[in-house]
């Protein structure tokens, strides 16, 4: 199976019944050996390979991953991956089936899909077929792997972290960073969590608090419960973290950010693709998310917002500067001491299975209609409003009659649209006129038969 996401203008087609095109895509073998170690995560994976093919490298291709390599990550690490592959334009991320995988389905539930997936992966499926060719072949030893950060405002700008430093240096930027945000869909896994609370305990363990205001968002209710359960959570409240509610949260923009708006970080001066971009620059984040376009996080254009794993964004939000290794750099604590971070440790699993949390939360396993339900929005929101029907403009004053009195009026424009807009409209009256003509044709075909007397 491959799952490929689409916009809305490619729903509206399936909603009225046009053929979905898509233009044969290449498929490209990402081939992985070796096996990440110390800091290295699958986000620095997908990091690395982003810096490697660009944000159009994986444009009208399936990315395809295979390898000795693959069976060493976890299924919510592979997911990862395939949650950042958009950021480099693929068409879709695929990978074999792997023990993890149906370790994963069972501990979430789905043990009749593990049963299924086995059987289909022991008649030869779930796995690239004996000398599958690839249009493109990648080869990333994962032993190799080091932590990378990209950015800013693209995902494709990729630095290893050793080299970090001295880019921020170059560019004249402040050494600072102004928040650390984890979690959200792309990198809040048990596996994920419980690494950072490691750190977090060395950190507490040694007395010290992190420098930035630093957030955590958990991508799901299962996951917020079982961190509630496990003393995630608490670990992390315990360093100065907030933990926030599970949803997006920040990483599509909801953070009422109010502090240090008037803030430089100094003049941003780099070429991004050979182009020259120079302006003031508000403060820097550090975030594991997926995405870091302008104003993607804070509403802010002016922030520039680097792209990392969690483990290095918790390990950097205890110095609050960008230019901070954890893997070479030490921290000095009040005591005059020095202290470093060990590399992070975590479990994929948790080992008393996952919390459910709360179950209202939950859809129900059998959904049905309940119009008597009402939906309440208050008479002052400013950002829902209950729409009626929209009247016809063929009325009683109309001197032509009621024309096409059938109709219903499906969207009305006025002002002037921006081009997403007007491209959404257009695809809708073209997918609304292709509808109308198949039921024309339709109309045609069954009087042309009963003119025949078939």
């Amino acid at each position: 199976m491959l799952a490929i996401g689409v916009g809305g203008a490619d729903a509206v087609d399936a909603m009225t019944g046009t053929p979905w095109e898509l233009k044969a895509p290449q498929v490209v073998g990402i081939h992985l050996t070796g096996s990440l170690n110390g800091w290295s995560t699958t986000k620095d994976l997908i990091l690395h390979l982003a810096g490697r093919l660009t944000v159009r490298g994986g444009t009208g291709r399936i990315l395809e991953y295979f390898g000795p390599g693959v069976f060493n990550q976890s299924c919510t690490g592979l997911a990862t991956i395939a949650n950042m592959g958009a950021e480099v334009g693929a068409t879709t991320s695929t990978f074999p089936y792997t023990p993890k995988m149906n370790a994963y389905l069972k501990a979430t539930g789905r043990g009749l899909v593990a049963i299924a997936a086995d059987e289909a992966a022991s008649q030869g499926f779930l796995s690239p077929d004996d000398g599958a060719q690839y249009d493109e072949v990648i080869d990333i030893n994962l032993s190799e792997i080091e932590p990378t950060i990209t950015g800013p405002f693209t995902p494709d700008l990729a630095t290893p972290i050793s080299k970090f430093g001295s880019f921020v240096k170059d560019q004249g930027w402040k050494d600072e960073f102004s928040a650390g945000l984890i979690g959200s869909c792309t990198n809040s896994s048990y596996e994920d969590m419980t690494r950072v609370a490691d750190l977090a305990r060395q950190a507490q363990a040694a007395g010290i608090q992190a420098k930035v205001p630093f957030l955590c968002t958990p991508g799901s209710e299962q996951i917020r419960a079982t961190m509630e359960r496990d003393n995630v959570t608490a670990s992390l409240e315990g360093v100065g973290a907030v933990v926030l509610a599970n949803a997006c949260g920040p990483c599509i923009g909801q953070w009422k950010r109010e502090d240090r708006k008037d803030e430089e970080n100094g003049n941003l001066s780099l070429n991004i693709h050979h182009k020259k971009l120079t302006e003031t620059n508000n403060l820097a984040i550090l975030t594991s998310f997926n995405r870091n376009f302008k104003s993607r996080n804070d509403g802010n254009r002016l922030t520039m917002n680097f792209l990392a794993s969690p483990t290095i964004v918790t390990a950097m939000s205890f110095s609050g500067k960008l230019s901070f290794n954890p893997i070479t750099d030490s921290l000095t604590l009040p005591s005059g001491e020095a202290f470093k971070f060990t590399p992070p440790s975590g479990q994929d699993l948790p080992s008393a299975g996952f919390a459910a949390g709360e179950a209202s939360y939950y859809p129900q396993p059998n959904p049905r209609p309940q119009p008597d339900v009402e939906v309440v929005i208050k008479p002052d929101s400013q950002r829902l409003e209950l729409l009626e029907p929209f009247p016809s403009h063929f009325g009683e004053n109309n001197p032509r009659g009621l024309e096409l009195p059938p109709l219903k009026v499906l969207m009305r424009v006025r002002g002037k649209p921006s081009m997403t807009k007007a491209e959404m409209l257009t695809r809708l009256s073209i997918a609304t006129w292709k509808y109308l003509e198949r039921s024309l044709q339709s109309l045609r075909v069954s009087k042309l038969v009963s003119s025949l007397g078939l």
